[in-house]
């Protein structure tokens, strides 16, 4: 778990409270001295050690029997006579900031703005809003646990106490001004309810926040995203479900890019059955996919060698390649139906990594700690993703001057999940994000082959590098391949092997023109919107685009490239796991949203 992180006024807080302790304890020692000098100057007032005490606590109540008679009085007395006393005071307003700090977070929580919401109370949400804080965002957390007077303290975010799927509770939580939302709770149907809440409280804003939701079972959260794909048109509001294992097999090839190498292959092992499996081969083969994108045109692609070791790995290779497509072509698949000792006789050195993902996660991790032929068979590294044991990962690869465990020469890596998964950046990569930097690859490509190079155009470059303005045309692609499906009669649902349903297919190539006509229509309206005009030749400063007028117009080639983004809806689709599903009889009207109202 990632360590809280303290808020910067908590030094200053500290000294203070030293220093008023100092001012307490020096009034309490000089008033005691000063009444004994006091009182031995008056011999006729009799007095004992523990009149003395008592005279002197008075002072920090604003009186004292002695006082009644005039002085002089002794310096001591003279300083403890006014320390004491603005001790109490300070004592007093230290007292009333804490009984009012409950109240005055509720009240900076409400009025909060452009500021990310974190609703749950599982373990997750703590790491992802301690994350969030700490990486300079201004955080509001929504939970049903109160928090402790400590927590406010070392956490410095802002805390709300009550039922996240409670509209008065989210208000509270400044909900309608904030940029994010996550749903963060152990329970599916409880993040679902915080979506609910949230769509119906923020139906009034020009610019909607994005709310992401948690859900712990990857094959679910997968039929969500095609669901949600299918009715992103008739919602304002940016959404998209996530599952841990994605986000972190992600964050893996970030932080620990595959080796590669132009005279050998590149060779790993994926040992195991845990859940982690799937998400990290699929990701892998993005990575390595991703990372010989600028290969010049004509050459080869080295594929990338996995081998796949469990009792069941034949059956899972089979089903990964019939889900992704793209696995077959940029990966050389192997499968060993083996337990996981039978990693052990694959041989020495023969892997550039290797990964170990049991389904018992001790079991896994004991197993590769007694394994010393695991360190010799990777020429990297042995990776062993956790999920409950951070604290453990955190002894191994500490910096070095706090690492408590060997890493056996860099040849050990624990990866805990969670720990990575709580990257905001990665999660707001989400299925729209994805879709479109997909579409904006492919159209790189496509005008490669007709010639054009990259840099010849604002377009022609990669997505990290694409302008903003041009990421939202892609953005507002994706989000209208809802109103294509109404259009066509089809669905998408996630892919169960096979080439797709060839009806839907069909549907495509016979109505490909209305739809190259409407997507061209959709792209005018949207870049109208953002300022552009008609210009010929093309001038991005001024905003003139030589597109920018009737589809009978446009020249022959632009057409096409308007009917070839249709055609390639299916494999965009697929390639995130997805498929067409033509329905039988098309489907009715849906509802007409507010995006659709507009």
């Amino acid at each position: 778990m990632t360590d809280p992180v303290a808020g910067s006024s908590r030094p200053t807080g500290w000294s203070l409270r030293v220093l008023f302790g100092v001012i307490g304890l020096t009034a309490l020692v000089l008033g005691y001295a000063g009444f004994e000098r006091l009182l031995q100057a008056r011999p006729d007032v009799a007095h004992d050690p523990y009149d003395l005490l008592y005279y002197d606590l008075q002072l920090f109540v604003f009186g004292a029997e002695p006082f009644q008679d005039a002085g002089p009085y002794p310096w001591q007395l003279q300083v403890a006579r006014f320390a004491a006393p603005l001790f109490t005071l300070l004592a007093v307003a230290e007292a009333s900031r804490l009984l009012l700090a409950a109240e005055s977070r509720r009240l900076r929580a409400r009025r909060a703005r452009g500021h990310v919401l974190v609703c749950g109370d599982s373990q997750f949400a703590h790491m992802l809003a301690d994350r969030l804080f700490a990486d300079g965002e201004r955080v509001v957390v929504v939970r049903s646990e109160p928090f402790g007077p400590l927590e406010y303290r070392w956490r410095r975010y802002l805390g709300v106490v009550g039922d996240p799927t409670s509209p008065e509770v989210l208000r509270g939580a400044g909900l309608p001004r904030a940029h994010t939302i996550y749903a963060c709770s152990e329970d599916d149907d409880r993040n679902h309810a915080i979506a609910n809440t949230a769509n119906r409280l923020i139906q009034d804003r020009r610019q909607p926040p994005r709310v992401y939701i948690l859900v712990h079972d990857s094959e679910m959260c997968l039929s969500l995203q095609a669901r949600r794909l299918g009715a992103a048109g008739s919602s304002r509001l940016r959404l998209d479900y996530f599952h841990v294992d994605d986000v972190a097999a992600r964050a893996l090839h970030r932080h620990h890019p595959l080796p590669s190498a132009e005279d050998q292959p590149t060779r790993i092992l994926i040992a195991g059955t845990g859940t982690f499996r799937r998400a990290l081969l699929v990701e892998t083969a993005r990575h390595w996919r991703a990372s010989w994108a600028d290969t010049p045109a004509g050459d080869a692609v080295p594929p990338l060698r996995v081998d796949v070791v469990a009792p069941d790995a034949g059956t899972e290779i089979a089903l990964a390649s019939s889900r992704y497509p793209f696995l077959a072509t940029v990966c050389q698949l192997t499968a060993y139906d083996l337990d996981l000792d039978g990693v052990v006789g694959l041989g020495r050195g023969r892997y550039d990594r290797i990964y170990i993902c049991a389904a018992d996660e001790i079991g896994g991790l004991q197993f590769v700690l007694d394994t010393p032929a695991l360190w010799q068979g990777a020429e990297s590294a042995v990776f062993v993703p956790v999920y409950r044991q951070a604290a453990l990962a955190a002894a191994f690869h500490g910096d070095s001057r706090h690492d408590l465990l060997d890493e056996v020469h860099g040849k050990l890596r624990l990866y805990p999940v969670l720990t990575h998964a709580c990257d905001a950046r990665l999660i707001a990569e989400d299925l729209t994000e994805r879709l479109a930097r997909l579409i904006h690859e492919r159209y790189v490509q496509a005008q490669q082959r007709a010639g054009v190079r990259l840099g010849d155009a604002p377009a022609m470059v990669n997505w990290s590098r694409l302008p903003e303005s041009l990421r939202r045309a892609n953005r507002a692609h994706v989000q209208d391949i809802a109103a294509k499906l109404l259009d066509l009669g089809c669905v998408v649902a996630p892919r169960h092997g096979g080439t797709g349903d060839a009806s839907a297919g069909q549907a495509i190539d016979d109505r490909i023109e209305e739809l190259a006509r409407l997507e061209h229509d959709r792209w005018c309206r949207e870049r109208r919107g953002d300022g552009w005009t008609y210009g010929d030749p093309r001038d991005d400063a001024q905003r003139r685009h030589p597109a920018l007028r009737p589809w009978e117009e446009l020249p022959s080639d632009v057409q096409e490239q308007n009917r070839e983004g249709i055609r390639a809806l299916p494999d965009v689709l697929s390639d995130s796991g997805f498929e067409l599903i033509r329905l039988t009889p098309p489907v009715p009207a849906q509802r007409r949203g507010p995006r659709d109202a507009a």
